[in-house]
């Protein structure tokens, strides 16, 4: 293409490595570039932590095929987007539209199509605790759905292996250590498919389970744990690579006692989760965690059953939930139990609390893809991935969603 017109086209890497000094990616035209394309979508693209500026994507079969600036060759349909992102990524979420993901096939279906809408194109499946056998089932049910849609990513095992003290919204007796024919029973369960689990780090055993589940693949973060900083340094060194919702579920700050979190922090092999939806983390804390660990925080939702549906009564687990404006609380002990919230408002939030856009937008894609060692395929928009894309209007709502090269809705 002419250099001195303003149009640039990039393949492969390139998509996400433009030139600061001119502002245009240096690569050669994308493969199949004399094809028509499906869908062409103009916008602001932001990818890989950074914002390339007025760009264009172009869809065919499924598949990003070309990206460039300037003109565009010719598409079936076109789109234009304020900015124009990867799909968000999930690592942590329980459900949503009346439906938990431990209910069962129909839930799963139901809860993954309301955050579609609201741009989540790939996310692990959170189950809370409950007894192992039922745990067992809901991972098969997972691996199935998983085999099925593979944008399910995995499963992550939200208990039973957490501190009573620091359990939050989890039943009291059904928690316990990290026994080994327990881990057996669920990694036998799982089988190939992807899984993370939270667990308590000063628990009996929990040091071997971590070291264990670490090396067969399994990413283990750590959560709802009153352990100690020093504990938490012996537990990235036996492998954990990722806190759970930091600030919730585990000692704050502490000048004298400060926990696991600033050892997390210390560390630059290990990511933070956040959820931000403005209630669980105050918006400067928020700021924070992306300040102290830059290019290790990952938003999530944490969403529950009640998201997108109205106030009222509802259950996590087995246990009583109130949902007032929007916040999940347990019935018994007014713990805050999960959210109502999605990755678009998450970011919304984050850039709200004085995060850069581009940062914002990494912590919902880049970062959890590569939590799941899935960089390559996930979080980014290249030439030769899978069409997940999102475009927000000026006001960070989400007004298209492209999965697999469809748009939903």
């Amino acid at each position: 293409m002419n250099s001195d017109s303003g149009d640039r086209e990039l393949s492969g890497e390139g998509a996400a490595r433009r030139s600061v000094e001119d502002g245009a990616p240096a690569a050669a035209p994308a493969t199949g570039s004399e094809s028509r394309l499906d869908l062409l979508i103009r916008g602001n693209l932001i990818t890989d932590g950074t914002d390339l500026g007025p760009s264009w994507v172009g869809v065919a079969d499924g598949m990003i095929t070309r990206i460039g600036t300037g003109s565009a060759p010719p598409a079936t349909a076109t789109m234009e987007v304020a900015h124009l992102v990867p799909g968000f990524v999930d690592l942590h979420c329980h459900g949503a539209a009346g439906g938990a993901y431990d209910d069962g096939l129909e839930a799963i279906i139901a809860a993954r199509a309301h955050h579609l809408r609201h741009g989540t194109t790939a996310s692990m499946l959170s189950l809370v605790t409950a007894r192992p056998a039922d745990l067992i089932r809901r991972i098969a049910v997972i691996r199935a759905a998983a085999a099925a849609d593979p944008q399910i990513l995995g499963v992550h095992l939200e208990g039973p292996c957490l501190s009573h003290d620091k359990r939050g919204a989890h039943d009291p007796t059904l928690l316990r250590p990290p026994e080994p024919e327990l881990i057996t029973g669920f990694s036998n369960a799982a089988g190939d498919l992807r899984t993370m689990i939270t667990l308590a780090p000063e628990l009996d055993g929990a040091m071997t389970a971590i070291r264990t589940l670490s090396e067969h693949g399994w990413v283990v973060a750590l959560g709802h744990t009153d352990a100690s900083y020093e504990t938490g340094v012996r537990a990235i060194a036996a492998g954990a690579r990722l806190i759970t919702h930091a600030f919730n579920g585990m000692r704050g700050l502490d000048h004298r006692s400060p926990g696991i979190l600033p050892a997390a922090l210390d560390d630059p092999r290990v990511n933070v989760e956040v959820i931000a939806d403005g209630e669980h983390v105050h918006p400067r804390m928020v700021r924070f965690l992306f300040d102290t660990a830059p290019g290790r925080v990952a938003l999530i939702t944490d969403a529950m059953a009640a998201t997108g549906q109205p106030d009222g009564r509802w259950k996590l687990g087995d246990l009583g939930v109130v949902v007032t404006d929007g916040l999940p609380r347990l019935v018994d002990t007014g713990s805050i139990a999960g959210s109502t919230l999605t990755q678009d408002k998450a970011i919304r939030v984050a850039v709200a609390a004085g995060v850069p856009l581009r940062l914002a937008v990494a912590a919902a894609t880049g970062v959890p893809a590569g939590v799941l060692g899935l960089a390559d395929t996930h979080g980014a928009v290249r030439v030769g991935r899978r069409a997940d894309l999102v475009g927000l209007d000026a006001d960070l709502q989400v007004c298209a969603v492209i999965a697999d090269g469809v748009r939903v809705g």
